[in-house]
């Protein structure tokens, strides 16, 4: 079958030339090389800090994509869009880490792929946020275009994690033994929103090194396509998921966390497939969200109608004129920002303005020199207010002048000059909330119990069941709402997504709540669990009425409808800081043992079940309790 296949791919897309007696051109290899958590920092953008031979060599010989964008500032958000050509916020996967049901009839990148006769492979992270099973021919740590049979065409992935926050957070020697000159921290350009310390030099000396070990890989994988007679018949990806792994990239709605090194190989004899680029540096903004669609277009396959990106080669090359941004939950912290970039302006409106990027989470406050740091000279006084904003409430709004300030120091937000500009991006983003059915405005617990019959994606296109249009009326008043009597039709909704973002406004007024006690009490026996434990944290932090909320948050913590909601529920209880003391017997009794297990010695697994036991930790932990 996948031989018919492969003579249809020929005839079709490389016909033969008759007059010149050209025998048809095979269809091309596809190789994408990916790693994790760096930022543009590579010796092909310029940057003197790099040493990245192989991926230098193979720029020289390629391009350069200078507008090269994830979707989401975190791995596996950003990877679900990969694979799908879909923003995640439209399927649901845009939290990390969680399990989502998918449509039955959704194909990945993959699979679309093998449908035109392809072998293909992944060596071997997935983390979609939803099952990979049966989507590759070859899935796991020895996956690999050697492994097909007869020859055919291959779409092959490999994933490096050498460059991973966990790796670039701490030293071990093992890492980078392999190189034989090491970055030297006085060497580094720190920037302005670091402290200039020793660690921090240390630290991305060390980015660097880990960066230098990732492109010895790219090196050798270059090297195996020659050993194979393949280099000249394979298109190479070679690009990272997000930014770098530190405070103010990874998660950060900002160009640090968004922007992304890409480097394409096309060979020669494939030229004709990326005749829209000229050689060198390539301006054209790209989002991951094309990716899929665009190596679709490469193989000559159909794009599917249900795929929201564009393929950005070739004949068929559509160029964007805005690349959209996502930050949701990631480990146990929630958040809902949304960004809009025009290729000069960066417009961010965050949903959830009263939660700081850097929250009182294990993610942030265990084992991580970055962080460490970070706390190490803000506990001296002495950190800048630059470094001081990732510890504060974000704004409502953002807009930066990246031509101008490439790193985003000077929000322009109130600027009369730019009003236009953020009133023209706002508008964008909106329209693409609703035009996208984004689900990140349904409280995940809420979200899943509703997707449970079919799948996210479809439940969010049943507009009995989800109204985008509704919820963001409500949700654009958080942060910004003068008059809490304005709420009064929101909290008296039927839609539990509506009555959530009334919460929310309450939770985020900076003023006097105490008008909207009888309402929030009355949310403790809302119909959504989500709702009822976030009115919970406000009765305890904001309203001094204890008693009857920690009541609702024992009874939650035990009979949660599943455990997206109990994820909700430890949140909840962490951000209740020593408040949370009544409350430790049973979360030691009862709530732990339903979680344990092997990962790091203390979780069940990696997604719901560690999340929840961090988020309990941290609460130990807020309650002058140890852990083991």
């Amino acid at each position: 079958m996948r031989v018919l296949l492969l003579s249809l791919i020929v005839v079709g897309l490389f016909p033969s030339c008759k007059q010149d007696e050209k025998e048809p051109i095979n269809p091309p290899n596809i190789l994408w090389i990916s790693t994790e958590d760096i930022s543009p920092a590579w010796g092909c953008y310029g940057d003197s800090m790099a040493t990245t031979p192989n991926i230098d060599a193979l720029a020289s010989q390629g391009y350069v994509f200078t507008q090269a964008f994830s979707n989401a500032p975190i791995c596996a958000p950003a990877r679900a869009t990969l694979i799908t050509g879909m923003y995640a916020t439209s399927t649901g996967t845009q939290n990390l880490r969680s399990t989502i049901p998918m449509p039955q009839n959704l194909k990945i990148l993959s699979q679309l792929v093998s449908e035109k006769g392809y072998f293909t492979s992944n060596n071997s992270k997935t983390d979609y946020n939803f099952s990979p099973n049966d989507k590759w021919d070859d899935l796991g740590n020895q996956a690999h275009w050697r492994n097909r049979e007869d020859k055919l065409p291959f779409f092959s992935v490999f994933n490096f994690g050498i460059t991973h926050e966990g790796h670039a957070n701490k030293y071990n020697p093992d890492d980078t033994k392999s190189l034989k000159k090491k970055h030297d921290p006085k060497d580094m350009i720190v920037p302005p929103y670091f402290p200039d310390t020793q660690e921090f030099r240390k630290i991305l000396a060390h980015q660097y090194d880990l960066i230098s070990v990732f492109d010895q890989e790219v090196g050798k994988l270059i090297e195996q396509l020659k050993e194979d007679d393949l280099y000249e018949n394979t298109i190479i990806f070679v690009f990272s998921d997000h930014g770098f792994g530190l405070p103010r990239y990874k998660r950060w709605l900002y160009d640090t966390g968004l922007r992304v090194p890409f480097v394409l190989h096309a060979p020669e004899k494939y030229k004709h497939l990326v005749s829209n680029l000229n050689a060198g540096n390539v301006d054209t903004m790209v989002g991951f969200v094309d990716f899929a669609p665009t190596v679709l277009g490469l193989v000559g396959a159909e794009i599917p109608p249900i795929m929201e990106g564009k393929s950005f080669l070739g004949t068929n090359a559509q160029n964007k004129k805005y690349i959209f941004g996502y930050r949701d939950r990631a480990d146990d912290v929630f958040d809902v920002s949304r960004s809009i970039f025009d290729g000069r302006y960066l417009y961010i409106r965050n949903y959830l303005p009263h939660r700081p990027y850097i929250q009182n989470a294990q993610i942030f406050n265990t084992g991580k020199r970055s962080y460490d740091e970070l706390f190490r000279v803000k506990n001296l006084g002495e950190l800048s207010e630059e470094s001081l904003k990732m510890f504060k409430p974000k704004a409502p709004e953002e807009l930066y002048d990246l031509q101008q300030d490439p790193n985003e120091l000077d929000n322009l937000i109130e600027d009369p000059q730019y009003e236009e500009v953020k009133n023209k991006l706002h508008e964008k983003v909106k329209d693409h909330i609703v035009e996208t059915r984004d689900t990140g405005f349904m409280a995940e617990g809420q979200m899943m119990i509703l997707g449970e019959n079919s799948s996210v994606y479809e439940m969010a296109r049943d507009t009995s069941q989800y109204r985008p249009e509704h919820v963001l009326e409500i949700a654009e008043l958080v942060g910004q709402i003068q008059d809490l009597n304005q709420l009064e039709k929101y909290i008296q909704s039927q839609d539990p997504s509506v009555r959530f973002w009334a919460l929310n406004a309450i939770d985020a007024f900076e003023g006097d709540i105490s008008s909207q006690k009888e309402n929030v009490l009355d949310a403790l026996d809302d119909s959504s669990q989500p709702n009822q434990g976030l009115a919970a944290e406000i009765l305890i932090n904001k309203l001094n009425r204890p008693k009857e909320a920690l009541g609702v948050l024992e009874g939650l913590l035990q009979h949660p409808e599943n455990e997206v909601v109990l994820l909700h529920i430890a949140v909840n209880v962490r951000n209740l800081g020593g408040k949370a003391a009544p409350l430790i017997p049973l979360i030691k009794e009862k709530v732990f043992p339903k979680i344990a297990g092997d990962v790091w010695g203390r979780y069940k697994n990696w997604s719901y079940p560690m999340f929840i036991g961090m988020a309990l930790d941290q609460t130990l932990i807020n309650c002058g309790e140890s852990i083991e």
